[in-house]
């Protein structure tokens, strides 16, 4: 048997809201539902369970429900919505974060070759990247940074680099925003590849 978990659109949001009860930031799972008939449907012979989730944000209701095959002794409402439902969720963010960010979507050129090496390039881009966040950024404000954000506040920076028969300095500006933060960069950086440095 398949196993699905998909998200669930509906159109009456007022019973989400009231059960919220108008608590800003408050979130509770609103319903566990099993199979069911009406009068004018047939009931359908597969079990689905469909879960709802009451959120009530600064802007209003955000009531979200999702419906799966999945049944209740397997795993509990929340714990599927919560580890399993928002996780697919957080994945279609990382590729939309590699298209958007690191250009996976630009492949113009007229060769197919062209075109996949682009993609290879925006894919060693993003390796890397997601190397550098869970390496280097652990600790620092950045920890939770998108692609864009990193490459805005760490790759494209003013300084000036002296290169000797000995060593490679780079000088930073004084006026740097993340000085600090970039030299615990390079600290995390050290302890996890001391071979390389």
């Amino acid at each position: 048997m398949t196993t699905y978990i998909a998200g669930l659109e509906v159109s009456r949001q007022t019973e989400a809201a009231e059960v919220a009860q108008g608590v800003v930031g408050s979130t509770r799972i609103l319903l566990e539902k099993g199979p069911r008939s009406t009068k004018r449907a047939r009931v359908n012979p597969r079990r689905r369970r469909v879960i709802g989730k009451a959120e009530y944000l600064a802007k209003g209701a955000n009531p979200r429900f999702i419906v799966t095959n999945l049944p209740r002794e397997v795993i509990e409402a929340q714990s599927l919505y919560e580890q399993m439902y928002c996780a697919c969720g957080d994945m279609e963010n990382r590729i939309k974060e590699q298209q958007l960010y690191l250009f996976a979507d630009r492949t113009s050129s007229v060769t197919m070759k062209a075109n996949q090496l682009r993609l290879y390039f925006s894919s060693l881009a993003y390796v890397l990247m997601n190397e550098l966040r869970t390496q280097g950024l652990h600790g620092t404000e950045l920890a939770q940074a998108q692609c864009h954000t990193i490459r805005l506040k760490l790759f494209k920076i003013g300084a000036r680099v002296h290169i000797s028969v000995r060593r490679i300095v780079v000088s930073m500006a004084t006026g740097y925003p993340y000085q600090n933060t970039f030299f615990q960069i390079m600290k995390n950086l050290k302890l996890a590849y001391p071979q390389l440095c």
